[in-house]
């Protein structure tokens, strides 16, 4: 029986009962050792069990906390059958975890995708519990794969509760619960159940401090011994109580527990195996098994409570625990079991050993368990004698702990990589790292000049170096190592027309700049991913908006295809912004909204706040100005200018000219270059905002360079704009024409519609009023379908004063596809072209079961009742 668990016992019950019912849900169960959360885990494995649902379960063991995916494999061992289910990507990366593959797995996060999928193919069969014990001990790749499973859970009727220690197993977004000390009442009830007499109750009680494990250790030692004493703390009263057990065992017994704990995984044979190397047999075990210690099958040694665990590994002196570790690593089949117990058995440099570490990293980077690979590296590291290839190992443990997510981890190995060397060569392979570190950081420049420093110090890597640097120096606004960055590739005969072209924009030599840009699009649409992404770059600095969106879409569509969950955020913000331009609003919020889901999901959290931008600028455009400034709040410095932009078309809507322009003055800076797609694009902002305070002249510059752009680019809609702010400035009619003519080749309906606003206006002042409010009318339409309320309510005002009685507020008419949440939308889309639910579920990273409760939910807000009535719609 579990005494003072009523709160916990029912809220595992809600959560497992809301499962059967097609809710999925997630909880962490958090509190110190001994709390009763594995007493829990049983209980709600029992209950479930009971009800008919599956249970999976999982401990995580202290020894395999850096063991790559060693947790996944215990949870997923029992399944494995059903990998060929799903999608070839996914169960490869799985296939590669259990070892039945070696496909190399090009994204950390796939596997959790996968492990999402798998559980959701189970939880078609009947409800599933998923049970992971010890979630502290979670070797990272596992711990990232779970979360990212449980944070994706919605309607796959799975439940997945994790049980952790107070320190470790972050899981933010994850419901918690923390179960509770025992109060007197429950503590006396356990106690009596233990048969303790009533006489020592109360000084038990005090001892155990409501934790039910030490309250059934001390009341049983003071039950057998009266006069046992114990220490002052809890967590040591409990250890040395497990200490005192373990040390009253023989002597063989004590290390059979040794190999047990060292062990970690509970594998017998493997145990034994080592153990008759220093004359151990499974006799040893029987003493140990009696007392209650450990549980034996016929394949399994699991201590009845991790601490005992702790309890037989601490309390062994170095030499028999080194001993012990060597052993196992003999009897290891398995070379990832072998290199987890060298390191603990090598107390000196060799190299022999590094080498299999370093093999083991290897293998560990192929499956994207990155944080392994880097600890197996510094491992390799730390036993290596010669210097050069410790530097190098140290390096290749510093870019796998980049490659993990962790910045931090990263910067320190590579600095303690530096300290320990002057070689050129070995610099030169540390600076991506160090120069990564410091990008993310916001020191961009010195990211930037710390790459062109010592690219020369390694050939194989110059160029890519040399590559990136020139990207981080147009960020941080610093033109010299732009132009440096193009004249030593072009020196070593790697020219890129990308970067060469950055090189020329940086001196407003646009002329020269752009052709280079459009030579980068068209040399990477057929070309490798980067050559692809460097293409997709070059359209956005072109203005080029079809074919920076074909792009967009391509590298979305890309990263779904292959599984790249790390990379479908960046990609998708890409898109967002090029369906912001192009009026698709719903769409766009749609984009960010999976991309923000998944950064969440991922760990990725920065990124959200960067993500801010976009719906900012259309609750901009759409006169939402509580929204667009409570979105750009906590948008990061780098990010700064989408952002000013955003608060200065609100700025301008209302009429607060002075304000806007000094905004975008202090955002976009003295020139373009750093932010030269958003300079480019608030141009007319700025000019329009200087004409209507009657200072012109402040606009000249930015409008002059933007008009040398435009005319080099030969855009449609920069050409338009660069009329239109020369007709704002000089008041001439053709220009204002021959802006509306360009517009309509353009795709910016929301430029397009402002330059209609603005000629009406014109028109309207030259008292040629029947022109003006044809005019006018094209403009409202445009505003009205883009929800541009204030652009709208500024049409309308100019219409009445044109003449037009009949024009009056009113209602923007509803779009349908309005009433669909930003997945629903997503997903209705996808089922409108034919694919089914698991293809959509693929594309989307959700469970086919998730997928089709969205189109449950869609159907009634779009009066179908059908795939096929769905194909009907018009859901553009």
């Amino acid at each position: 029986m579990l005494y003072g668990r009523s709160t916990e016992i029912a809220a595992l019950e809600e959560l497992t009962a809301r499962a059967r019912e097609g809710r999925s849900g997630a909880l962490v169960l958090r509190g110190e050792a001994g709390i009763g959360k594995t007493a829990l885990l049983d209980r709600a494995a029992q209950t479930a069990s009971a009800s008919g649902m599956r249970v999976l379960r999982v401990t995580g063991v202290e020894p395999e906390a850096d063991l790559a995916f060693g947790g996944l494999v215990q949870l997923l061992w029992p399944v494995q059958d059903r990998l060929d289910g799903l999608p070839e990507p996914q169960a490869d990366a799985l296939r590669a975890v259990l070892g039945a593959g070696r496909t190399r797995t090009r994204d950390r996060f796939l596997t959790g995708l996968a492990v999402l999928t798998l559980l959701a193919d189970l939880a078609e069969q009947g409800p599933l519990l998923c049970l992971v014990d010890d979630a502290q001990w979670l070797d990272q790749a596992t711990s990232d794969a779970l979360l990212f499973a449980a944070r994706r859970l919605a309607a796959e009727q799975v439940a997945m509760v994790f049980a952790t220690r107070d320190e470790g197993f972050a899981a933010p977004g994850l419901a918690e619960l923390r179960p509770s000390r025992l109060d007197t009442g429950d503590a006396v009830s356990l106690l009596a159940d233990l048969g303790l007499p009533p006489a020592f109750r109360d000084q038990v009680i005090a001892e155990s401090a409501g934790n039910p494990l030490a309250l059934i250790e001390f009341g049983a030692a003071r039950r057998d011994d009266p006069g046992s004493f114990t220490p002052v703390t809890v967590a040591d009263r409990v250890l040395s109580s497990y200490r005192t057990q373990i040390a009253a065992l023989p002597e063989k017994t004590r290390l059979a527990l040794l190999f047990a704990a060292a062990e970690g995984r509970g594998d017998l044979p493997l145990q034994m195996k080592a153990a008759r190397t220093l004359g151990v047999g499974l006799e040893a075990l029987e003493d140990a098994e009696r007392a209650g210690l450990i549980q034996v099958t016929e394949s399994t040694v699991v201590f009845r409570h991790p601490l005992i665990g702790t309890a037989a590994y601490q309390g062994a002196v170095l030499a028999r625990r080194i001993a012990v570790h060597q052993a196992l690593a003999d009897a290891a089949e398995d070379p990832d079991c072998r290199a987890r117990h060298l390191p603990l058995a090598t107390t000196s440099p060799d190299d022999e050993v590094a080498s299999e570490l370093v093999a083991a990293a290897e293998r560990a980077a192929d499956r994207s368990a990155y944080a392994a690979a880097s600890l197996l590296h510094q491992q390799a590291a730390r036993l290596t004698p010669d210097r050069r290839a410790q530097i190098r190992r140290l390096t290749d443990a510093a870019t796998c702990a980049l490659n993990a997510g962790h910045a931090g981890q990263a910067r320190d190995l590579a600095e303690q990589a530096e300290r320990s060397t002057p070689e050129p060569e070995d610099l030169a392979r540390l600076a991506p790292v160090r120069a990564a570190v410091m990008f993310e950081s916001g020191d961009q420049r010195e990211a930037a000049r710390l790459l062109l420093r010592t690219h020369a110090a390694d050939p194989g890597l110059g160029p890519a170096m040399l590559r990136t640097g020139a990207t981080y120096g147009w960020f941080a606004g610093d033109a010299d190592s732009v132009r440096e960055a193009a004249e030593r590739l072009a020196s070593l005969g790697e020219a890129d027309p990308m970067v060469e072209g950055m090189a020329h924009l940086v001196d407003d030599d646009y002329a020269r700049g752009l052709p280079l840009l459009e030579r980068a699009v068209a040399a990477g649409q057929d070309g490798s991913d980067a050559a692809r992404t460097r293409a997709l770059h070059s359209a956005i600095l072109l203005g080029d908006d079809a074919t920076a969106m074909e792009l967009a879409a391509a590298e979305v569509a890309r990263c779904r295809a292959q599984g790249l969950i790390g990379a479908l955020p960046q990609a998708l913000h890409l898109l967002a912004e090029r369906q912001v331009l192009a009026g698709a609003h719903r769409d766009a919020e749609a984009s960010v909204a999976e991309a923000v889901e998944i950064a969440r999901d991922t760990g990725l959290r920065e990124r959200v706040a960067w993500l801010n931008g976009v719906p900012a600028r259309i609750a901009a455009i759409e006169g939402d100005e509580q929204r667009c400034r409570d979105l750009m709040r906590d948008v990061p410095d780098a990010g700064r200018v989408a952002g000013e932009s955003a608060l200065s078309l609100l700025e301008l809507a209302r009429g607060d000219y002075e304000a806007a322009l000094g905004r975008l003055e202090t955002a976009v800076g003295p020139g373009p270059q750093r932010h030269m797609a958003m300079a480019m694009a608030t141009v007319a902002d700025q000019v329009e905002a200087a004409v209507r305070l009657g200072r012109s002249e402040r606009a000249e510059r930015p409008m002059r360079a933007f008009e040398a752009w435009a005319r080099a680019g030969r855009q449609p809609w920069a050409l338009a704009v660069a009329h239109r702010c020369r007709a704002l400035v000089d008041g001439r009619e053709e220009d204002y024409r021959e802006a509306v003519r360009l517009h309509g080749q353009g795709r910016r309906p929301f430029e397009r519609a402002r330059t209609a606003l603005l000629y009406g206006e014109w028109l309207r002042r030259a008292r040629r009023r029947s022109e003006a409010r044809d005019t006018l009318r094209s403009a409202l339409e445009d505003f009205e379908r883009l929800r541009a309320v204030p652009w709208a309510e500024r049409a309308r005002a100019e219409l009445r004063a044109a003449g037009d009685a009949t024009t009056g507020a009113r209602a923007t008419a509803e779009n349908v596809l309005d009433r669909l949440t930003p997945q629903e939308l997503q997903v209705v889309r996808l089922a409108a072209g034919g694919n089914s639910s698991r293809e959509i579920a693929a594309q989307l990273f959700l469970s086919r079961r998730t997928v089709e409760h969205h189109l449950y939910k869609a159907y009634p807000k779009l009066g179908v009742g059908s795939r096929r009535e769905l194909a009907r719609l018009n859901l553009v």
